[in-house]
């Protein structure tokens, strides 16, 4: 199929451009003739409230790709639009993850014609949007010819938001692994965890509903005398960095829970992953989550809440712990439990519990979701 990609890659950094780069590397492996359209600016800095987002050595550059358009520079849309419309594409395909980009997806829409175009659905609305988020992702998925999704319920959700359309589905694959990986016993010396402590680490973006002051709480209350260290890794948005500064000595955490809040590179988190016991999703709410199925093929059990598709990948005792969304309580005797549990079994579980998923085979779901578009 000759298909067309609009989305984020290269240099940009997020979950959405590494996804969205795999799955264009994924489909040109497979043989179709793909035109990647990427934007040249992604958000004012007002829209993100994060530092630079930018990093050159996340993604690697599809071959064939073109920075053409902003979402915020309306000028450059119908550019963007008119290279799609000449490639002569059987198919579009962009990804949907925020409201940001809805007027600009809008447009393609508009402009897209009789091509069928199809959304890879991240988040049905932005996590805690009011009603204008929610609209304005209505108004972006009501004109798309089918959807996939990462999630059962989030299909489910598609399915009764929009029936009639085609939605496909496949669990998010992790990142290949580095040809190298980092020594346990040297990250581990790096970050100050001694024989006898385990290491939980709390990874990603730092947003209001991935519950990271509930963690806090909950590691208060274990006290000093428990095995179990914490790390926070990532970058914190708006002023919950400021908050998590002052709420850590504030409980008398300074010894016990560890602040990195800022984008981690690749070798980073790859370093920090080898050298974790145990990764944290103490999530509120939420569709899915990419870090997951990263931890999971990198050996490392998830103790997580049981929202969105979280429940999908990982399977309580087996590789790894599910708990009551919004309870420090839960994830407090989680952890009390875990410090007597095996948890190299519970890490030899979460390596193969992963080990069909690739993006292969992602794409593969994606084209057979194609063909039925097409088809109808």
């Amino acid at each position: 199929m000759r298909l067309v990609l609009f989305g984020p890659g290269r240099p940009f950094r997020s979950g959405i451009a590494s996804t969205t780069t795999a799955l264009a590397m994924a489909l040109q492996g497979r043989g179709h003739e793909l035109l990647f359209l990427g934007p040249k600016r992604q958000y004012p800095s007002f829209l993100y409230p994060g530092t630079r987002d930018e990093d050159p050595e996340l993604c690697p550059e599809v071959p064939g790709s073109q920075l053409l358009y902003a979402p915020f520079e309306v000028w450059t849309w119908m550019r963007a639009a008119d290279r799609a419309r000449e490639f002569g594409a059987d198919a579009w395909i962009f990804p949907y993850w925020t409201w940001a980009w809805a007027p600009f997806l809008r447009f393609l829409l508009w402009r897209s014609g009789s091509i069928p175009v199809v959304g890879i659905v991240h988040n049905r609305a932005d996590h805690g949007g009011g009603l204008l988020k929610r609209w304005a992702a209505r108004l972006v998925l009501e004109k798309c010819d089918g959807f996939l999704t990462h999630a059962k319920v989030l299909a489910e959700g598609l399915g009764v938001d929009f029936p009639g359309r085609r939605v496909g589905f496949h669990l998010l694959p992790p990142p290949q692994k580095p040809p190298v990986q980092p020594s346990r016993e040297r990250e581990r010396k790096k970050l100050g965890i001694q024989d006898g402590e385990r290491l939980a680490l709390f990874l990603g973006l730092i947003r209001p509903y991935k519950g990271v002051d509930l963690l806090i709480e909950a590691f208060r209350r274990l006290g000093p005398s428990s095995p179990w260290r914490l790390l926070i890794a990532g970058e914190a948005w708006g002023d919950l960095g400021g908050e998590l500064e002052e709420a850590v000595p504030k409980n008398g955490l300074s010894d016990i829970v560890g602040l990195r809040l800022r984008w981690q590179s690749k070798e980073e988190v790859e370093g920090l992953l080898v050298a974790a016991d145990l990764l944290i999703l103490p999530y509120r709410s939420g569709s899915q989550s990419a870090v997951a199925p990263l931890g999971l093929s990198r050996g490392v059990p998830i103790l997580a809440t049981a929202v969105g598709g979280l429940g999908e990948l990982i399977s309580d005792g087996i590789n790894g712990r599910l708990v009551q969304p919004g309870s420090v309580s839960a994830l407090a005797k989680a952890l009390a439990e875990l410090e007597e549990e095996d948890l190299d079994a519970l890490g030899r579980m979460a390596s193969a519990s992963v080990e069909s998923l690739d993006w292969d085979s992602y794409a593969g779901s994606l084209e057979e979701l194609l063909i039925e578009v097409l088809l109808a």
